[in-house]
């Protein structure tokens, strides 16, 4: 069965909207202070590292949110043959990108940017975003009227 366009587009735009609010409430609330004084002790006295957060940056960070959220979209819709419909798929997928995530953000850890305790609770919660962002996408997207 051909995957449906439509509903990979909208699944992903409503999975990107969400995780934007979850990267900001993460980034600039939950961990934003840790995040600050971890960069900034990496730079030692080389000025505030969160300079460099201009609008553009962030209009980067919320365009990769929405492209996050469309390739989740579509990975979702494309294992969903394999592993059926709803939430175990979204949780499969989830963990999919958590992993591949990790091993990208292990280098910010390893090269002293990111404390052991900040990475590994950022982590967590990196995955529960990941899963509740997976949920929003499963649960709009349906294999009926397709393309």
């Amino acid at each position: 069965m051909a995957i449906n366009t439509k509903k990979v587009i909208v699944g992903g735009l409503a999975a990107g909207l969400v995780l934007n609010v979850l990267d900001f409430l993460l980034n600039g609330v939950l961990f934003g202070d840790r995040m600050k004084a971890d960069a900034n002790a990496f730079k030692a006295g080389l000025g505030d590292a969160m300079s460099t957060m201009t609008g553009s940056t962030i209009a980067g960070y919320v365009v990769m949110d929405f492209v996050l959220g469309m390739l989740i979209a579509y990975t979702y819709a494309a294992m969903r043959p394999r592993f059926g419909p709803g939430a175990k798929t979204s949780v499969i997928v989830a963990l999919v990108f958590w992993v591949f995530g990790s091993i990208v953000a292990v280098n910010y850890m390893m090269m002293g940017i990111m404390s052991r305790g900040l990475w590994l609770s950022f982590g967590f919660a990196y995955f529960v975003c990941l899963v509740i962002t997976a949920l929003v996408a499963g649960a709009l997207y349906s294999e009926d009227a397709t393309a």
